[in-house]
């Protein structure tokens, strides 16, 4: 069972690192003006919620399977995409909103946000290889 609590938690790593090189090349064209703010807010925010999924499904998997040094890694993370998601002010196209991402420095945050959870989840991967080996061997 622990095996494939980690195959999963892997795979769904698999898809937040590909969703993170997502995010930083749609802000960096963004960045660049190679697309404009309306389609980079439009193609960033339908991602915002499968990735706030992933992550948190991944996060209530630790706690159910008692892994609580990998639950209480993942909390943090988790508890701030939910937080980014609920404090959409209201009236704004999503987290990403094309009228204020070039103000106040917001796209420069979202860039930052966007490159420490790929550090994240390329560190929190090679936590769950190490894991699943180890209870591959074990079982």
């Amino acid at each position: 069972m622990e095996a494939v609590v980690f195959i999963f938690s892997l795979l769904d790593c698999c898809a937040l690192i590909f969703l993170s090189v997502y995010f930083i090349i749609t802000l960096s064209d963004l960045e660049c003006d190679y697309i404009n703010a309306r389609s980079c807010c439009s193609k960033l925010n339908k991602w915002v919620v499968p990735e706030l999924v992933g992550h948190t499904l991944v996060t209530v998997l630790m706690l159910i399977s008692l892994h609580w040094f990998i639950f209480l890694l993942n909390l943090p993370v988790a508890t701030w995409n939910i937080y980014r998601y609920i404090m959409v002010p209201s009236g704004n196209m999503g987290v990403f909103d094309p009228t204020e991402i070039h103000n106040r420095g917001q796209l420069k945050s979202h860039m930052k946000e966007a490159m420490i959870k790929l550090g994240f989840h390329l560190l929190c991967f090679f936590m769950y290889l190490y894991s699943m080996i180890l209870a591959l061997i074990n079982d």
